[in-house]
């Protein structure tokens, strides 16, 4: 006979039922046909328990009728298209149910419903001063999927930006809102009546997270923020202060869309695909360039905090763009600028292009185009050619810059509608490699 360990709360109810089953006390006719979660407290009350939806999802796909589970996990669960879910407070419920004295009522929620009700953000790109050269980078990055670094010095608003780069993204499919709300049911952070998460995460974790907390891990697995930050967007700010090691740990999930974690018993796999977005100073003193605030680094100081931030980092980095200290006159000024709303509308067109062209491959956006799509797709004209031949052998751009030009290019090329990728498409597109220029 072999023995499993019970690992989590969610098991209390169904070893309680199994005990009762076996001893007579419960009919056994129904007990095939639904799955019981729910952890079980002294008084018989039936509490809440972690990953309700996915074992929602578990009970549909192994084609059982129902779940009885807590009534706090009802509303989560019920977003399950063909499976009863049956909420209970206590345990004589279930008991009552599965003898036959008790009809429990199945839950039902309006998923369109909560789409509408629920897709607002409480930021809006509306609200920033300025800054209308590095919200346009913000928008092409959104609109191909690309990761991007912000360089500036302190209180210039790279967290201010980063932090409304999720109003402009595409809306959430309601596959992408279950993907992510199973991540956030798993790790127990789904908030209190809330059965979706159909507003894209955004994740911002200290400088001091442990590549643990970043990747995922624990005795019993559990998601880090690569993960929660799944169809949504992860910002680290103050990159170079970050170390090093929990940086290296990133590459996977930049690279694969998933981390793995492996443990002596079990090894579990999280899905983590994300937008990076990482700000960081032009040097320790952050005052590099300011014109208004004179900088105190010496060369090897700029150069050893540079240097913190690795090639291969930088290299699924696609958009570089710097942000400058913002006038007086721009703060002071009444007219508000453009609504993340209609960014928005802009990107969904530009995805929405991506999305036919790239339909059967597996591939959702520009940034994740590999080297024979970025020739199929984006082959510039013969002013482009010249363009980047400029930027390659004069500016002293690298040659791992060349194929991020291309997909920014052919990002920009969606955005305005058109088919072809033209100079001026090129002409943007060096502009957002600041580090590979030399900044400053």
């Amino acid at each position: 006979m072999e023995i499993v360990n019970k690992e989590g709360s969610a098991f209390d109810v169904p070893i309680a039922i199994g005990i009762l089953a076996a001893t007579g006390i419960v009919k056994t006719d129904k007990l095939n046909e639904y799955m019981v979660i729910g952890e079980l407290s002294l008084d018989g009350r039936v509490k809440p328990v972690k990953g309700a939806l996915v074992s929602t999802i578990c009970a549909r796909d192994s084609g059982l009728k129902g779940i009885v589970l807590p009534r706090e996990n009802a509303e989560e669960a019920a977003v399950v298209d063909g499976v009863e879910v049956l909420p209970v407070e206590t345990l004589s419920e279930v008991v009552e149910f599965f003898s036959g004295l008790r009809e429990l009522l199945p839950v039902f929620v309006d998923v369109n419903g909560i789409f509408n009700q629920s897709r607002r953000y409480p930021v809006d790109f509306q609200e920033v001063k300025g800054q209308e050269h590095v919200k346009r980078a913000l928008e092409v990055a959104a609109a191909g999927g690309h990761n991007v670094i912000m360089i500036g010095s302190p209180g210039t608003g790279k967290t201010m930006l980063a932090r409304r780069l999720t109003t402009i993204l595409p809306d959430m499919s309601f596959e992408e809102a279950l993907e992510t709300t199973k991540i956030y049911s798993v790790a127990g952070l789904l908030p209190d009546h809330s059965s979706l998460v159909v507003t894209r995460p955004f994740r911002s974790p200290h400088h001091t997270i442990s590549d643990a907390g970043l990747i995922g891990g624990g005795a019993i697995p559990r998601p880090g923020e690569v993960s929660l930050a799944h169809n949504g967007v992860l910002f680290l700010d103050e990159l170079p202060e970050f170390r090093r090691n929990v940086l290296e740990v990133m590459r996977q999930p930049l690279e694969d869309g998933k981390v793995t974690i492996s443990r002596a018993t079990t090894s579990v796999t999280y899905p983590a695909r994300f937008m990076l977005v990482a700000a960081m100073n032009p040097c320790p003193c952050g005052y590099l360039g300011d014109p208004k605030r004179e900088c105190l680094c010496s060369p090897i100081q700029i150069q050893r905090y540079r240097a913190r931030v690795s090639g291969p980092l930088l290299d699924r980095i696609d958009i570089h763009v710097e942000v400058s200290p913002v006038r007086y006159k721009e703060l002071t000024d009444e007219a508000g600028g453009e609504s993340s709303f209609n960014i928005r509308e802009r990107v969904n067109l530009a995805r929405s292009i991506q999305k036919n062209r790239f339909s059967g491959t597996g591939i959702y956006s520009n940034a994740q185009m590999n080297t024979r799509l970025v020739r199929k797709y984006s082959k510039p004209d013969e002013a482009g050619l010249k363009l980047l031949e400029i930027a390659i052998e004069r500016l002293g751009l690298s040659a791992r810059a060349y194929d991020r030009i291309l997909k920014v290019a052919r990002t920009i090329a969606d955005l305005e509608g058109a088919e072809k990728v033209l100079s001026h498409h090129i002409s943007e597109a060096i502009q957002y490699r600041t580090l590979d220029r030399g900044f400053i």
